[in-house]
């Protein structure tokens, strides 16, 4: 059966960004590497730079070992969410807005009917 795994968006993940609280993206993955840290080979700056951003191509570029790879599936918190942004209007108000737009844009449409019908009517009231 299939784990379901915790999904954080890219802005989630890059508001842990401090030795005191530290995630890091890789390969679509979250990893909070905070008790790591201290223990990290290459030091925690390197690290920190990592945070923020999809640190793939900076671990991958490292050449860490099968070991390491291992190792940080423990600090493994859930994946990277990669769906769309939401957006947070109904789509009814989507659809008033652009139906507003359209109307500001094509006013002139309208106040020409209202006006040729007023001609059109007074010529024919001109007749009786």
């Amino acid at each position: 059966m299939p784990t379901l795994a915790k999904l954080y968006t890219m802005l989630e993940a890059s508001q842990h960004n401090t030795k005191d609280d530290c995630w890091v993206v890789i390969d679509g993955k979250v990893y909070d590497v905070t008790s790591y840290l201290d223990d990290h080979p290459g030091g925690d700056e390197v690290v920190l730079l990592a945070t923020g951003k999809d640190a793939t191509d900076e671990f991958e570029d490292a050449g860490h070992s099968q070991s390491a790879r291992e190792l940080m599936e423990k600090f493994c918190i859930g994946e990277l969410d990669t769906s769309p942004p939401v957006s947070s209007k109904n789509q009814a108000a989507v659809y008033s807005e652009k139906f507003l737009h359209l109307t500001k844009q094509y006013w002139a449409v309208p106040v020409a009917v209202v006006g040729i019908s007023v001609v059109v009517g007074f010529l024919y009231l001109r007749k009786k």
